[in-house]
């Protein structure tokens, strides 16, 4: 798995938070059952900048926690099999690495640590919580019905409980 991290802050981070990600990352695909080594991007900014990526992208002139952009647009969330095809791969994979591209996760480091205060957890817990979140929206999964909601709660909790990340870690 190749990870492109971009930090653009100046907040300082007291742990090891590549290690933490890629863990988080790699577990997330281990669950899916993803069948490809992945490529993903992934920004630490500002909760400034991550409005303003919100506003040009979503028209939502707001900061939030985390952006998922997609680089494939799933059929069913999860479903890994189309892109086996051929004619598909060539427009998903890195064609020197041959890794699926699988996205960009852009993370207000601000709004995380506002976050893990509010809810009484560490910014650790915090980071890997968004992180399991994006990756899922990465493969096609959403929040916005009940259902799909459901899912993806359930999805991401068990990622954490697997790597030993629960609400006081």
């Amino acid at each position: 798995m190749t990870i492109f991290f971009e930090n653009n802050t100046e907040e300082p981070i007291a742990f090891d938070y590549e290690t933490l990600i890629r863990q988080v990352m790699e577990k997330t695909l281990q669950s899916e059952k993803c069948p490809f080594e992945c490529e993903v991007n992934l920004t630490l900014t500002t909760n400034e900048e991550i409005r303003q990526i919100n506003q040009e992208y979503r028209q939502l002139d707001v900061p939030t926690d985390v952006l998922s952009f997609p680089m494939a647009e799933f059929e069913v969330p999860g479903d890994f099999s189309r892109f086996a095809d051929e004619e598909i791969k060539s427009m998903y994979f890195n064609l020197e690495t041959e890794e699926f591209l699988l996205g960009d996760i852009v993370i207000s480091i601000e709004r995380a640590k506002e976050q893990a205060e509010e809810y009484g957890h560490t910014l650790e817990r915090e980071i890997a919580f968004l992180t399991a979140h994006s990756m899922l929206h990465l493969m096609g999964y959403d929040h916005m019905e009940d259902e799909e909601r459901i899912i993806m709660e359930r999805k991401q909790e068990k990622i954490l409980q697997d790597l030993g990340i629960t609400r006081d870690t």
